[in-house]
């Protein structure tokens, strides 16, 4: 049987995890990216050890070593009295206990790492997919540029407002849960009076939808801070829309002084939307699959959505590689059966924003293995 052309729908960091994976076991793919460069966006990234030790099975989790901070612990406090309620130690002992430890990076880093374990041959710029057309034999792409190209599979890694989705399943849209969240970085000599900086810390406020996040980049020498805050529209799709660090600054004034102290700090902030969307029962039609944001887009307060893509991304790789070109639609199901109760999980528990508040067990989310996980 001739080799199958797999079509990727987005150079994201699950977009550029399923190439390499199927590549490293032997697939012949093809990423399909609108933007005509690849440029560093966003600030953060939160690794959790379920996502650090799938990335180093596609051979990239040396390069994230070398710049990534290592946060000591995972705490959660108080907004008002800055108590204590949870502390998880990681580093070493979550590479002892998981077989990987939690990586806190810029975002920047991570999408250099994974651009460097992709032949850029592999990567096509400015395609922006217009009309997608699937048919039995597997999908064309239509592009903004008017090229059109054919694949045998075709994965949507193309984000919350996915393309690949749409031509599935319709239209339709996410929800605006009513929170925005701003983003700083900050440098740590900055914060010198406040304590645990290298520690992933968490500050509970008295509603959901206000916290307090905070942890380290760049080996501990930049922090990183992010706060939520309830409104009640939003229209502005940007995740790189300045904010007014004097809005978050007045919206968290009766939290504790250490918590306010990160506030001050800030010269400026991002601001962005949260939206989400319930678990889509179906994944995938034909030879044609969604992974990542396009199929469950989640909130941030488990620090999974990346970590998600991820491990599907290595899941669906394996999938189609055990697949061997026959039987297509039958490895997507199997990939989805993989992977749907856990991603509906976190999904609901990212929105409920209650794990870990007051201790509890993170093995479920943590202990897990994307490529040994039994396929069924």
């Amino acid at each position: 049987m001739a080799s199958q052309k797999i079509g990727i729908n987005g150079a994201g960091i699950g977009g550029l995890a399923v190439a390499i994976a199927l590549r490293k076991l032997g697939k012949d793919v093809v990423v399909f990216e609108q933007a005509s460069r690849f440029a560093r966006v966003g600030a953060d990234i939160n690794l959790t050890p379920n996502a650090v030790r799938a990335l180093d099975g596609l051979g990239v989790g040396e390069a994230l070593r070398e710049t990534a901070a290592r946060p000591s612990h995972r705490i959660s406090r108080v907004w008002n009295t800055g108590e204590e309620t949870s502390r998880l130690t990681m580093s070493d002992e979550a590479q002892i206990r998981y077989g990987a430890p939690q990586l806190t990076m810029h975002r920047g880093d991570l999408m250099t790492a994974l651009e460097a374990a992709l032949p850029a041959a592999c990567v096509k710029l400015g395609k922006k997919a217009t009309q997608i057309e699937r048919h039995a034999a597997g999908a064309t792409l239509h592009f903004a540029d008017g090229t059109q190209e054919d694949v045998d599979v075709l994965i949507g890694a193309d984000g919350i407002h996915s393309a690949v989705r749409t031509a599935l399943f319709g239209p339709e849209h996410p929800v605006f849960t009513g929170v925005v969240a701003y983003r700083a970085v900050v440098p740590a000599e900055r914060l010198a009076g406040v304590p645990n900086l290298q520690a992933f810390t968490k500050w509970w406020g008295p509603e959901a939808t206000s916290q307090i996040v905070t942890f380290p980049l760049n080996r501990g020498r930049e922090i990183f801070i992010f706060a939520t805050v309830a409104q009640e529209a939003w229209r502005n799709e940007s995740w790189t829309t300045p904010g007014r660090v004097e809005d978050v600054r007045a919206a968290y004034a009766g939290f504790h002084a250490e918590a306010r102290a990160l506030l001050d700090a800030c010269d400026d902030v991002l601001i962005s939307a949260l939206y989400v969307r319930d678990p889509l029962p179906a994944w995938s039609a034909g030879n044609v699959a969604l992974m990542g944001d396009a199929c469950h887009p989640m909130m941030p307060f488990m620090a999974q959505g990346a970590g998600m893509a991820i491990e599907d991304g290595v899941v669906l790789a394996r999938c189609l590689a055990e697949a061997n070109g026959d039987d297509i639609p039958g490895a997507l199901a199997r990939y989805r059966a993989a992977r749907f109760e856990r991603t509906s999980r976190i999904q609901i528990g990212s929105r409920s924003n209650a794990w870990l508040k007051e201790g509890g067990n993170a093995d479920w989310v943590y202990d897990y293995n994307a490529w040994q996980v039994a396929l069924g």
